[in-house]
């Protein structure tokens, strides 16, 4: 079991060891949580309704550690981390930290065993292999998933693929520079070439298909509290030629405010979670094509890229003579909390990986069931946030500079719906006893909707129950009594 998302996998041990399972929680890092203990401390859920079960209970706990009694759904990583190791805690497991999965043994398309290495030190000699008759894939990135040869996508499916209107290509107005914004070195002047960031790609089609990826970037977590301030210092790799376009946007919107291109949400003790905004701000565009299907080594240096990008980009703000007066005093009244990541240099430990590959699996979640227009009898979780993609790329068009990507659709967040349990199923003919909460069956659009962090924790729930299900009744994934398996969740 290869996790980043250690929350699922960790509430699926916790489930299981009350239902009797003997569980094996693996961690590719040194922290539980994922991005929600990660900087994620602003939760995005739509309707509040569909959070039901251990994620229910996990905001709840958060709510206890500000001396609330109800659900709470804005806080610091520290205090997220918290409740996860409460949970670990409570029930007794064991977790292997620093580990991730490097192969998988496959018998009669089941999950026989895995080996995994060291994350930080891979060497043969400290490699583990793990038997189970139950795998379950809770990493942002499916890598069981593609080892256990079960199927998968990534990228932007064609609107005709599934009859779709806003997957693929989209150049929508969100998100996006104002008209005149020039996108060469010189302006002007074509032959100085294109400032940073910015493709050279003639623009696809609109609703055409292709492999490009959502943007990624750090949910930071900064403070304003003098005595808990740490200054922003010049990154590694820093170079602010790479922020030459926020100049220009700066010089045509003329903002009063740095809000107007970061993100501000604020949390508990003067700390702020600090998100992309506008057209150029910490989304790395076009940064992270190579990281679903990359090499671990791959991977590392895309992370690293965007930590100094987006490193950069606050300091940038802060320091560079070129950001008016105002812009750069309200950036430096804030700071790396001293209290925060005190084992990494007090910055976050989990990039914000948007979206990685998708599992094609026996149900197929598209725009009709975030719409409510396809209603599936066997949903397991629920999601209720609009359909939500980041800019995917940066292109000339018509002489001037414009990002694509951006879908943020309908405007009102849906009612509540249903996700299939078969969406986290992989097909039968290829796999019975692996499931996939997180890299579930859906197209690049639905996925935008199903991806908030508590719809996570509700299919990872559910996995767990699932697993256990199928185990007492000697049967493969897709043969649960879904039915059954609702009741048990309390699902009507």
């Amino acid at each position: 079991m290869a996790l980043k998302e250690a929350l699922l996998l960790l509430l699926f041990k916790c489930c299981a060891k009350k239902l009797g399972k003997s569980v094996v929680l693996i961690e590719s890092g040194r922290h539980l949580g994922g991005v929600t203990s990660g900087g994620l401390g602003f939760t995005d859920y739509g309707d509040k309704s569909a959070i039901i079960g251990l994620a229910e209970d996990f905001y709840h706990r958060i709510g206890v550690k500000y001396g609330k009694t109800t659900e709470t759904y804005t806080f610091e990583p520290h205090v997220a981390e918290v409740v996860y190791n409460s949970y670990i805690t409570e029930a007794n497991v064991s977790v292997f930290f620093d580990y991730r999965i490097i192969s998988a043994k496959i018998v009669d398309k089941k999950v026989e065993s895995i080996v995994v290495e060291k994350s930080s030190d891979s060497q043969i000699s400290t490699n583990v292999v793990i038997t189970a008759k139950m795998f379950i894939d809770c990493s942002y990135e499916g890598d069981l998933m593609s080892r256990a040869n079960i199927s998968y996508t990534f990228g932007r499916e064609s609107n005709a693929l599934h009859n779709e209107t806003h997957n693929g290509v989209q150049m929508l107005t969100k998100h996006q520079f104002p008209d005149g914004i020039d996108p060469y070195v010189i302006p002007g002047n074509k032959s100085s070439g294109l400032l940073w960031g910015i493709s050279d790609e003639t623009l696809a089609r609109q609703g055409s298909g292709d492999k490009k990826i959502q943007s990624f970037n750090y949910r930071i977590c900064l403070t304003n509290n003098k005595t808990n301030r740490i200054d922003i210092t010049k990154p590694d790799n820093y170079n602010p030629q790479h922020f030459q376009l926020l100049i220009r946007l700066i010089e045509k919107t003329k903002p009063k405010s740095m809000r107007s291109f970061l993100k501000q949400d604020l949390m508990p003790n003067h700390k702020t979670d600090f998100n992309n905004e506008g057209p150029f701000s910490t989304d790395a565009i076009a940064m992270n094509y190579e990281y679903p299907d990359g090499s671990y080594e791959t991977r590392k240096k895309i992370v690293k890229q965007h930590e100094d990008y987006n490193k950069g980009f606050l300091y940038f703000v802060g320091h560079d003579p070129q950001v008016p007066q105002h812009l750069r005093d309200e950036m430096l009244t804030w700071g790396y909390p001293k209290d925060e990541y005190k084992d990494n240099n007090h910055w976050t430990h989990q990039l914000y990986i948007r979206e990685s590959r998708r599992m094609s699996g026996q149900y197929l979640m598209t725009e009709r069931n975030a719409l409510g227009t396809d209603v599936v009898t066997d949903g397991i979780a629920m999601a209720s946030y609009r359909m939500d993609s980041h800019n995917a790329e940066r292109v000339v068009v018509n002489g001037m500079v414009k990002n694509e990507g951006d879908v943020q659709w309908p405007q009102n967040y849906p009612h509540p719906y249903p996700v299939s349990y078969g969406s986290v199923v992989p097909k039968s003919s290829e796999c019975h006893n692996v499931l996939v909460p997180v890299c579930l069956s859906a197209t690049h659009i639905a996925y935008g909707s199903i991806r908030m962090e508590y719809t996570f924790m509700e299919l990872g729930e559910a996995s767990a129950v699932a697993a256990v299900m199928a185990l007492e009744a000697n049967t493969s994934v897709q043969e649960v009594d879904t039915k059954a398996l609702k009741e048990k969740l309390n699902i009507k």
